[in-house]
């Protein structure tokens, strides 16, 4: 049977159709407004999923559904679309008897410098973070009541190739494209738990393919360094041979900015997580899939670099 990617055109959609077609299936539909073939016989399936119908459709005929769907990083957008989605996914599951693959973030997590296990509390920050918690419960519900075969597989901050989007990137890689000064959110002497993008995908679809793997929620692998912005930002000059400079971006400035610009403003709930330690525990999946094998810092760097190259 078909495994379908709801939300197939972002970073980590696309990177699961890969990780699916080389290790699992060439059954793969990509669901999305406009979805884009990645191999020949992927299966398009253009779909608004807020259209209940829709998401049925899109779901009808598919042993596993993957949900991977991002929205723009605004929240009034968020607490419009985000749960009705995630509501007709979830009944769209039930209704054919497809296995859901939840892709999920942190932001429902505190942000206080505890280590982070699949166990930790949800005590989100702010209005996207009650979003996130309340998606992520409405999956473990129905787990619990058991009406849906589903798991949840939760990823830190991102860094990566090609589109990956996030802080990290915007602050770091992009600005080292651009030939501009290099920036720090609050700290530089914090650990970062951050989770190469083509690594999560990868992850999830194993997960996704391992039966006994349902009914739970899984912290997805990371490079288990966790290295500071400065020693990242040293990672990064050694492998480009340039001695990057950066700035260290301070709360006033970041509140100042958030007068002005509605992406600086969408920002200030998760600030509070670069002020501490980020510890984000993968040992869970450690121990079940001790086979498999991360992509270090150093590797990630060198392969960002020799796609920028290739760009310029």
């Amino acid at each position: 049977m078909i495994q379908t990617i709801l939300g197939a055109n972002g970073q980590i959609g696309e990177e699961l159709a890969r990780a699916l077609h080389s290790n699992y299936t060439d059954k793969i539909r990509l669901v999305s407004r406009k979805p884009k073939r990645i191999h020949d016989t992927d299966e398009l399936f253009a779909a608004d999923l807020n259209d209940a119908k829709a998401a049925s459709e899109a779901v009808n005929g598919s042993s596993i559904a993957y949900f991977t769907l991002g929205l723009p990083m605004d929240t009034d957008l968020w607490e419009q679309q985000f749960l009705k989605i995630t509501r007709n996914v979830i009944e769209a599951c039930k209704e054919h008897g497809t296995k859901l693959v939840f892709f999920d973030n942190t932001y429902m997590y505190p942000q206080d410098g505890r280590v982070l296990t699949e166990e930790t509390i949800f005590a989100p920050n702010g209005r996207k973070g009650k979003v996130r918690q309340e998606m992520a419960e409405m999956v473990l519900n129905e787990i619990a009541a058991g009406t849906l075969d589903a798991v949840i597989c939760r990823a830190p901050e991102f860094y990566g190739p090609q589109k990956t989007q996030s802080i990290t990137n915007s602050l770091l890689f992009d600005k080292v494209m651009a030939g501009e000064k290099l920036q720090v959110p609050l700290r530089d002497d914090t650990k970062r738990s951050l989770i190469w993008t083509p690594d999560a995908s990868r992850a999830t679809a194993l997960i996704g393919n391992t039966p006994e793997a349902y009914g739970q929620t899984w912290h997805l692998p990371i490079d288990a360094s966790r290295p500071t912005y400065k020693k990242l930002i040293q990672k990064i000059s050694e492998a480009y041979q340039t001695n990057f400079s950066y700035s260290v971006i301070g709360k006033f400035k970041f509140w100042v900015g958030s007068l002005f610009k509605k992406s600086v403003r969408e920002l200030q709930e998760l600030l509070p997580r670069y002020a501490t330690d980020n510890i984000f525990s993968d040992d869970k999946f450690r121990k079940a899939f001790p086979d498999f094998q991360t992509t270090s810092f150093g590797e990630g760097i060198e392969i960002i670099k020799q796609e920028q190259a290739k760009a310029k």
